[in-house]
């Protein structure tokens, strides 16, 4: 068994933590930016679109909620505290244990917030030691970082390790037929990426799904075990159509946000690797991200017995008819895309290294223009 832990790279410099974590902010805005950009082109519509936003924010915030608390690192805060874990080989991201102590943090956010002085008071503490005593209030910052940490955390909508399915009503197709959109998320914690599944789903029970006290939670919870980044999503779709007669799996979506390449922080390898050396971008747009989607869409109803005197409905499959290997694949179609600032992009472009010909280029401008290339 491989030591996954040898490609993790702790951040105990003070200006490398925070480079990487600005860094992120500007990618996570680019990001909404390109989700926008993909709605214009018609590469998604607009449901898939708000959900998406909606996950990306969640992402957002919880890099700002991690920035807190490792504002203070490397320096002397008279406490034992620890870095931050990247994934500096397969993702860019942080390591999938930083968010299980992140979510364990909020569930204790509240008590902690109770026995810690409020933000004003640390501040004029603060300055009180600056002038009377001429001495940089270290401990008083790290203090103030690990509350606006929990004031973070009380605030919610965070990306967490699993964000559980939720359901809305998209229409209704006829007499005790309806169309549901189903969405979660999860922090793959094989690869240390976020990864997004909206699935369409029609419902021919008696009881709306969303209202349904016994169908819903066996919904969610098989559902959040199925979602592994290792399993196909026609495997996924089988086994949920095979579990309940009555919903119908009719589309399902996997995004993969990442893997975030920079030169300054990760260990990739390839033609990447090449692109990013050879363009010598300055700080803030010195990366790429990946961005790839999978879909999966059912192409016709099959009837199969059930027991005597019934039969029920079994979703069949388009697989990738073009590739030759749609059934390894396990989906009708996979989109690459790669996000990158207009430096690296260049570079990539005039290299043209080969296996990026397919791969869609989302080029951002420092003003957060978007083009696709």
């Amino acid at each position: 068994m491989n030591d996954s832990s040898k490609d993790h790279k702790a951040l105990r410099d003070t200006q490398a933590s925070r480079r990487y974590f600005r860094k992120f902010e500007a990618i996570a805005d680019r990001l909404m930016r390109v989700a926008a950009a993909q709605v214009a082109d018609g590469a998604i519509d607009e449901t898939d679109v708000k959900i998406l936003t909606r996950y990306l924010a969640r992402l957002s915030y919880t890099f700002k909620a991690l920035s807190m608390k490792y504002l203070l690192v490397g320096r002397e805060t008279g406490q034992f505290f620890g870095s931050l874990q990247m994934d500096a080989v397969e993702s860019g991201f942080p390591v999938f244990n930083e968010l299980l102590v992140m979510a364990n943090d909020a569930q204790q956010a509240e008590a902690h917030l109770g026995g810690m002085a409020d933000s004003e008071a640390l501040k004029d503490e603060m300055i009180r030691k600056i002038i009377g005593e001429q001495e940089i209030p270290t401990r008083l910052q790290f203090a103030l970082s690990q509350r606006l940490y929990y004031e973070e955390l009380m605030r919610g909508e965070m990306f967490w390790a699993q964000n559980h399915p939720e359901v809305f009503w998209l229409e209704t197709l006829g007499d005790r037929r309806r169309k549901f959109m189903v969405h979660w998320a999860v922090y793959d914690s094989q690869i240390n990426l976020p990864t997004i599944y909206l699935m369409e789903v029609e419902d021919s029970a008696k009881v709306a799904l969303p209202k349904d006290e016994r169908r819903w939670p066996e919904v969610q919870a098989h559902l959040m075990s199925q979602s592994l980044g290792g399993l196909k999503l026609v495997t996924i779709a089988k086994g949920f159509d095979e579990s309940f007669d009555d919903l119908h799996p009719k589309r399902l979506r996997r995004y993969h946000v990442g893997p975030m390449y920079s030169s300054a922080f990760t260990r990739q390898s390839g033609p990447i690797r090449e692109v990013l050396e050879a363009a010598r971008a300055p700080e803030g747009e010195d990366w790429a991200l990946a961005w790839t989607v999978e879909d999966l869409q059912s192409e016709r109803v099959e009837e199969e017995r059930a027991g005597w005197f019934s039969t029920v409905e079994r979703e069949v499959f388009a697989l990738d008819p073009f590739s030759g290997r749609g059934v390894d694949i396990g989906a009708t179609r996979t989109e690459r895309s790669i996000i990158l600032p207009q430096r690296p992009y260049q570079v990539l472009e005039e290299l043209n290294p080969p296996g990026f010909a397919s791969v869609t280029k989302y080029v951002v401008s420092p003003g957060g223009r978007v083009l696709r290339y």
